[in-house]
């Protein structure tokens, strides 16, 4: 006689409704070295100027560079991030318009923390702060309460009673 309860399920249809539709493509890593901004010239009323890149673009691009999202950056990374510079430049030079797509772009990359928790980034340092010992640095229950044992209060109800 079986258990109560109903039938356990039948095995082929036990399995995940969510499961990728594709397969993943599993790629090469290549790490790429970022570019320096290029310098190149832009038509201004008919005639070639040097382009010339605020001074806020050369500190955002910097700071990419040494981000730790950095190490993980391929040559496309890089290039779609060049092509962002010239969002940020634009944006810095009064061009409101550009605000939401270099916000678009940067969110790839993991600019805030929001981004890098949506893409599930964490900082290494985070797991490795506590020296591997899974601790917080302050004493542990044991520590804090030793040998002491467990007893019950007062007017605690017991299981025979529940």
């Amino acid at each position: 006689m079986g258990g109560n309860g109903p039938a356990p399920k039948d095995p082929n249809r036990r399995q995940r409704r969510n499961k990728d539709a594709l397969p993943q493509t599993v790629l090469r890593w290549e790490r790429a070295e970022a570019p320096e901004l290029p310098d190149f010239r832009i038509e201004r009323d008919g005639d070639l100027v040097e382009f010339v890149w605020p001074e806020r673009t050369r500190e955002w691009w910097q700071m990419w560079i040494d981000s730790p999202q950095a190490e993980h950056f391929g040559s496309s990374d890089w290039q779609y991030l060049l092509d962002t510079a010239l969002i940020h430049a634009r944006l810095w030079r009064g061009d409101l318009s550009a605000a939401g797509e270099l916000r678009l772009r940067v969110a790839a990359f993991g600019a805030t923390p929001a981004d890098r928790a949506r893409l599930r980034m964490v900082f290494a340092e985070a797991d490795g702060a506590d020296g591997g010992s899974g601790r917080s640095g302050g004493p542990s229950a044991r520590e804090r309460y030793g040998a002491t044992k467990l007893r019950s209060l007062p007017g605690g109800k017991s299981a025979a009673e529940e």
